[in-house]
């Protein structure tokens, strides 16, 4: 086959491709025939229209197709940065690895069925994704705090409103907590988590005080704020694909009467390969912890700051001291008054008054 019946065999495939990926992207189906086929299939279609002459080159055709692919996706206004930028470590090598055996297959009547092979998996591919059913995980963080577990309970259920965090990640536009309310106590008490992309409702199921607090999750804010020269986007999966299901801390005395503060969350994705994608959330979750275990931390272990007592200024208590001398003066037997009497004119306020009373009597 030709250069020309190549390339122009490749961009109708192309098309297709491009097509199909935009409709499912649209349809909220972000499963292997998204992140696994597609990548590999667009490494096959770059290296079998333009024939790279060693396998080197062949992954670096492969690589920067699905780069370009992936790129299309920001230009058109249907993805932003961040999921762009999550999705190129996974992508990428599978558009190296297409090519790569692509251009293993040295003979082009083999090559050109390796291309209707791997185009003929689709269709498994996208019986996978309508099908699979979504398991449950689970993200632990703990955290060792210098004060007693009653103390911490404390700032557990009546944390402050959290600063502006320094991390870049959540600048960049991962949701991030930013205070929390309580309605209620105990039992049937609802927790009001307000995130930088919205609020996150959490009835309350078990409130062991000072031990444990579960909740389950009825409502989830978006995960993240994507960027995009378009504005602000709102692809599906920013809704729905990362949801939790169930949350709690639990707090454990330690000798010295330090606690224990462990967090864990439960939760969902519809993101496949499952593996891949839950290194993200795993991350992210484990990172809202530590934002949230930390504060309490150090409000915790803020040392209580106690109201100054109130003492008399030095010159008034001198002054109630050589008072209280006088009275004495005044009611002793009369030669005892003449010794003594030297002290009450130091007095600072009516002391000539009095020296003059005891020199008259």
């Amino acid at each position: 086959m030709s250069r020309l019946a190549r390339a122009t065999a490749g961009l109708l495939l192309l098309a297709i491709l491009t097509g199909g990926g935009v409709s499912l992207v649209r349809s909220g189906i972000y499963g292997l025939t998204v992140f696994i086929m597609f990548p590999v299939i667009l490494g096959e279609l770059a290296s079998w229209v333009f024939r790279p002459k060693t396998a080197g080159r062949a992954a670096v055709t492969g690589a920067f197709a699905v780069l370009c692919g992936c790129l299309s996706f920001l230009v058109f206004g249907k993805e932003g940065f961040i999921c762009i930028g999550m999705t190129l470590p996974l992508a990428m090598p599978l558009g190296a690895l297409g090519a790569w055996l692509m251009y293993r297959l040295d003979s082009p009547q083999r090559a050109t069925n390796g291309v209707v092979s791997i185009m003929l998996l689709l269709p498994v591919s996208l019986t996978f994704d309508t099908r699979a059913q979504t398991p449950v995980y689970e993200v632990h963080t703990a955290i060792t705090i210098a004060a007693s577990p009653d103390r911490v309970w404390k700032q557990v259920v009546t944390f402050s409103e959290l600063p502006d965090p320094p991390e870049w990640y959540f600048r960049a536009g991962i949701g991030y907590p930013k205070r929390a309310r309580y309605e209620g106590s105990g039992p049937g008490a609802t927790r009001y988590c307000e995130f930088s992309t919205g609020q996150l409702v959490e009835p309350v199921q078990i409130w062991d005080e000072p031990r444990l607090l579960q909740f389950r999750v009825t409502e989830n804010p978006p995960p993240l704020q994507e960027w995009s020269p378009y504005g602000r986007l709102a692809p599906k999966h920013l809704h729905g694909y990362l949801i939790s299901k169930q949350g709690q801390f639990r707090l454990t005395r330690l000798p010295d009467n330090h606690t224990l503060l462990e967090g864990t969350t439960w939760y969902q994705h519809g993101l496949w390969p499952s593996a891949y994608w839950r290194l993200w959330s795993d991350a992210i979750i484990h990172r809202i912890h530590l934002r949230v275990l930390k504060h309490i931390q150090e409000s915790a272990e803020r040392p209580v700051r106690l109201l100054p007592q109130t003492r008399d200024p030095p010159a008034l208590a001198t002054s109630a001291r050589q008072l209280r001398q006088a009275a004495q003066d005044l009611t002793s037997p009369w030669p005892s008054r003449n010794r003594r009497c030297s002290s009450v004119s130091a007095i600072p306020f009516s002391g000539a008054s009095l020296t003059q009373g005891v020199g008259q009597h």
